[in-house]
Parts: C-alpha cells; sequence; structure tokens
C-alpha cells in the first residue's frame, strides 16, 4: 500500500502541540510518583491503566480490525522503542528537574530530520538542518560539558531522545498500512508485557491516592500517543518535529509550580536558543509550502 498523503498539515501540527501538553503533564506525574514508588511499579501502573483506556474507549466494535497489522515486526519494534524511551526518560527524572531533562531530549527532533531523510524519504533542506543544528547547541548548552553537569545522567535523556525519535519515524511507516488505533493498542501491549516482566521483583502495595496517579498516567499516555499518531497521519514527520520544542515551556511551568524547580541561566539560555531555532524552522516550512503552492 502506498504512504498515505499528508491532507491537513496544520491540523497535525496542533494535534501534535496537544500532545506536548500531555506528555509534560505525564512527565511530571511521574516524576512526583517515582519519589514514592519504584520506577518499574510506575511504568507498569502506567501502560496496565493505558490499555485499560484503549480498549474501554477506542477497542469496541471492531476488534479483530484494529488488532490486525501488516507490520507485526515494526509494530513491536515501536513498542520496544516507545518503552525504552520512558525508562530512560523518567529514569534520568529521578536525579534532574523536568526542565533539564526535557530540553536535553530535544535532541530528538535533530534524530528525526536525520531519519526521515534516509529512511522516509522525505525532503530536509540545508535551512532546515542548519535550523536544528542550531537547536542541539542548545541542548549542548542546557548540559554545558565541562562544568559537572555533564555526567551519566545526562545521556538518559539523550538516549530517550533518540528512542523517541526512532518511535516518531516508526509511526510514520505505520501510517501507510495500519490503522491509527491499531498502533495504539500495540504500544499498550508491548509496555505492559515488557514492565510486567519486571514489576514483581519490586511489588510494593500502592495507597488509594498512588493508584488514582497511576490511573492518571495511563490516561495521559493513551491520549498523547493518540493524538501523536493522528499528528504523523496528517503531517510529514520532519515538520511535527520541530513543534515538540513546546514541550519546553509546559514542562517549566509544571516543573516549577510542582517541584519548586527554576530554570537557572543555562537552561533558559539553552531553551531560548532552541524555541528560536524552532521558530526559524516554522517560518521556513511556511514558505516552502506557499512557494510549492504557487509553483502548481
Amino acid at each position: 500500500m502506498f504512504e498515505k498523503k499528508s491532507s491537513n498539515p496544520l491540523a497535525g501540527v496542533g494535534f501534535m502541540i496537544i500532545m506536548t501538553v500531555c506528555f509534560s503533564l505525564l512527565d511530571a506525574s511521574a516524576k512526583y510518583l517515582t519519589g514514592e514508588l519504584p520506577l518499574w511499579m510506575v511504568l507498569w501502573g502506567r501502560y496496565l491503566f493505558h490499555f485499560l483506556f484503549v480498549t474501554i474507549f477506542f477497542f469496541r466494535g471492531r476488534p479483530r480490525e484494529i488488532i490486525y497489522t501488516k507490520k507485526l515486526r515494526l509494530q513491536m519494534l515501536r513498542s520496544v522503542l516507545i518503552f525504552s524511551a520512558g525508562v530512560a526518560f523518567w529514569g534520568a527524572l529521578k536525579f534532574m528537574p523536568l526542565a533539564d531533562c526535557m530540553v536535553i531530549a530535544f535532541a530528538s527532533p535533530l534524530f528525526v530530520a536525520a531519519l526521515s531523510a534516509p529512511v522516509l524519504k522525505e525532503t530536509v533542506g540545508k535551512y532546515r538542518w542548519g535550523g536544528i543544528a542550531i537547536g542541539l547547541s542548545g541542548v549542548v548548552i542546557v548540559m554545558h560539558p565541562g562544568l559537572g553537569v555533564f555526567e551519566w545522567m545526562s545521556v538518559l535523556p539523550l538516549l530517550a531522545g533518540f528512542f523517541y525519535a526512532s518511535a516518531q519515524v516508526t509511526t510514520r511507516i505505520l501510517c501507510r498500512t495500519d490503522n491509527l488505533l491499531t498502533t495504539l493498542i500495540y504500544t499498550s501491549i508491548g509496555g505492559l508485557l515488557l514492565s510486567s516482566a519486571a514489576v514483581f521483583f519490586v511489588w510494593i502495595p500502592p495507597t488509594l491516592q498512588q493508584w488514582l496517579l497511576l490511573m492518571w498516567l495511563g490516561f495521559l499516555g493513551a491520549i498523547g500517543h493518540y493524538l501523536m499518531i493522528k499528528a504523523f497521519e496528517l503531517a510529514p514527520a520532519s515538520l511535527l518535529a520541530p513543534f515538540d520544542y513546546t514541550g519546553i515551556l509546559w514542562a517549566t511551568f509544571l516543573g516549577f509550580f510542582i517541584f519548586h524547580d527554576l530554570p537557572d541561566t543555562w537552561t533558559i539560555t539553552g531553551a531560548a536558543v532552541i524555541i528560536s531555532s524552532g521558530i526559524y524552522i516554522i517560518n521556513r516550512e511556511r514558505h516552502y509550502a506557499a512557494a510549492l503552492t504557487l509553483s502548481k
């Protein structure tokens, strides 16, 4: 089957921005909960309720159609990538402020752009490459190597960014053949199976409040992934990637509101560079789209 052409890039961008809100809330809630429960339990609860929400709200009426996939191995790979990103990122959150983790993980748009050219055959122009490279320099500013910050935990958000970018690219490929609900259900099944393999070794009986927070994580994860998959049905990966930057704003606000973490000068400077490069890339995309329209 041929790839579906992007039918509504503007709507795709809107879904992507709302997705960043959901995932920022998800990460902030996970950071809070990992202070009370083992990481593997938090991951297990997140995927358990993710699976339940997907089956209750999206899986009714046509289960065979939704569970069928033409790319089972790729669905499994995507589930592993999403799960690995969660392990790396939430592991880093135990040691680092939310905003710092988020900014460092924003190396992912560079990975998306690098992979979208050879894998997805999407055009990535030199100006967009330049803008994304500038954005990556903002990540380096936040990490400021050589000043005591570039330690092993700083590598975890980078790994999360790579896994997340790879999952975005596989999402775009899967949109060519599979229903978005199919991808959503395989994400929850894969994460639940992987986390269940470890949860029994670290099990602590959760309180009622902790169960409610685990349900909240599952809800945010299900909605966030639905929005991400929908966005990639409507717009190219290389166009959507820069809009991940809006997550910096939500992470900074939530980090201050919940954990009283104020970004330092390095984080603010790096975030400014990243956001500026994102705005530049957005403008380049707008001009490029307008030029294509005029040339037809």
